[in-house]
């Protein structure tokens, strides 16, 4: 949300964030594409080539040439903090809990927006296929999406604790608490973020929270998080096909009752590996062998073999491309949808606040629309893109995720808006020159009568030239007032003078008619309407 206060109109989230210091955990991250050679390995430098070189300058800026000047960074402001070390989440009541290992807890600002997306990196070893398909189910939801008959939530989490270091408890979660977020909602019509999340993006604040803070957000995407989930299993072979319908499309697990049935109708299912599966190395050979990308827009899940060195290396293999190259496509697709969506909510954001009958609140939606237009450009110039890659793979899983997430009909919808709204700011525009033009045109031709009677033949109707000096400038200041204010007049009479010249140059119309337009000059609003 833009900042409050005058004095921090123009100060950029980032900005404020790091200004703060260790009143926060959150540290910018530097970056290994900085020339330390020291921190930068041959996986950063594989994903670098990956991308063509709009993305790499939109991913890592400019390094600077010889005599081209000083280098230009990414716009991208990436914010890390380390107190977060692991993870204890419940799936259901009575259920044991599962400690993951916090990898990653990341924010991402970008320059010229004023969008922030949050990166969680989770790990765990050893855990049940139904295990992870409900990690998967339940994990990433900013808030319970309802209750059971029991009061517990549903498809999120039963419990999340963030842990420190020491396996202290830092934040849980709230969602058995029916009667927080259905408060919220009433009272606000906004939804409650949970307290774990709430907690952990402090100091940014929801908007209609009652919390005080400068960094206010508002939730612009779905309140389910999209996810990247890599999975090595022992044998990709033995997996059913609907467990990995419900790993593609983040269903959950099935009962034991179910018996391998599938999650939706079959018929609705019929497509399913045409649609979101990936499998050009879904085969015995290679170096990963049975290797599937399963990608639905909303997710991308890798399921490999963990027998294969290829596939669980971090720095050459899948792993590695998993962390670096597809983290990277699948943020860029999100962060495009995201944009787009926040040029249109500030669309009718703006107009929800407009009032034609308030000068100054016509003017605010004028900067409005235009400082939309104006980002809506440099969004189109420096973020929209939709080739990231030649690499088969990369373009390929980059290409199914645009498309199930309708980015092209998306743009095309918020360009056409954005045009609408520019076009009528133009044709306004227009307007009030010509209404402009016509009132000088007016003022014009009524002076004009009073200039060529008096000054015919440059004739002078009072001799006063010797007349002295007082006198002169008193007869100066009291003609310039008749004229002021005789201009004034024909100024404000300029809307009717112009419908009389209208009616008095029209040959069809009869005297009468004319005389009647003229009297209703003086008349009142009502009887010329």
């Amino acid at each position: 949300m833009p900042v409050r206060g005058s004095e921090a109109q123009h100060a950029k989230p980032w900005q404020m964030l790091a200004g703060m210091g260790d009143s926060t955990p959150w540290r910018e991250v530097v970056d290994e594409y900085t020339g330390d050679a020291q921190h930068f390995h041959e996986r950063h430098y594989n994903e670098f080539v990956t991308f063509l070189p709009y993305v790499q300058r939109f991913l890592y800026g400019e390094g600077h040439a010889k005599g081209s000047g000083q280098a230009r960074g990414s716009p991208m402001r990436v914010f890390r903090r380390h107190d977060v070390r692991s993870l204890r989440a419940a799936l259901r009541p009575g259920e044991p809990a599962i400690t993951l290992d916090v990898v990653h807890v990341d924010l991402y600002f970008f320059l010229d927006l004023d969008l922030v997306l949050l990166n969680v990196e989770v790990a765990a070893d050893n855990l049940a296929l139904p295990q992870a398909q409900e990690l998967l189910y339940r994990f990433g939801r900013g808030y319970p999406p309802g209750w059971d008959a029991q009061g517990q939530p549903q498809h999120c989490l039963h419990q999340a604790q963030w842990l420190d270091g020491q396996g202290q408890v830092l934040a849980e979660s709230d969602a058995s608490h029916r009667e927080l977020f259905m408060d919220h909602v009433a009272r606000h019509r906004a939804p409650r973020i949970a307290a774990h999340w709430d907690w952990l993006l402090q100091p940014l604040v929801s908007d209609h929270s009652e919390q005080t803070g400068a960094l206010r957000y508002r939730q612009i995407e779905y309140y389910r998080m999209p996810l990247l989930g890599f999975l090595a299993v022992d044998d990709p072979q033995t997996i059913r096909r609907s467990d990995f319908i419900r790993l593609g499309l983040v269903t959950g697990a099935g009962s034991a009752q179910d018996g391998g049935k599938f999650p939706f109708a079959e018929n609705h299912l019929s497509d399913f590996e045409e649609r979101y599966c990936y499998d050009r190395f879904w085969s015995p050979g290679g170096a990963a062998p049975n290797t599937r990308y399963l990608c639905t827009g909303h997710s991308l899940v890798v399921v490999g073999d963990s027998s294969s060195h290829f596939f669980n290396c971090r720095d050459r293999g899948v792993l590695a491309q998993f962390r670096h190259q597809h983290f990277l496509l699948f943020l860029i697709a999100h962060f495009q949808k995201a944009a787009l969506l926040m040029f249109s909510d500030r669309l009718a954001e703006t107009l929800r606040n407009l009032d034609i009958s308030e000068p100054a609140s016509v003017r605010v939606f004028k900067r409005s629309i235009r400082s939309c237009f104006a980002g809506f450009l440099r969004f189109t110039h420096r973020y929209w893109f939709h080739e990231v890659s030649e690499q088969a793979q990369t373009r390929a899983l980059f290409g199914k995720t645009a498309q199930h997430l309708g980015l092209d009909p998306l743009y095309a919808e918020v360009k056409e808006r954005i045009a609408d709204m520019n076009n009528y700011l133009e044709a306004d525009s227009l307007r009030r020159q010509a209404n402009t033009v016509v009132r000088l045109t007016v003022v014009t031709i009524f002076g004009l009568i009073g200039t060529i009677t008096t000054g015919f033949l440059g004739m002078n109707l009072m001799a006063e030239a010797d007349a002295p000096m007082e006198r002169r400038v008193f007869i100066f200041s009291l003609v310039f007032l008749i004229t002021t204010a005789l201009t004034v007049y024909t100024m404000v009479k300029s809307k009717r003078l112009s419908d009389f010249l209208d009616v008095l140059s029209e040959e069809r119309v009869g005297g009468w008619s004319k005389f009647k337009a003229f009297v209703a000059i003086w008349g009142s609003q009502r009887e010329r309407d």
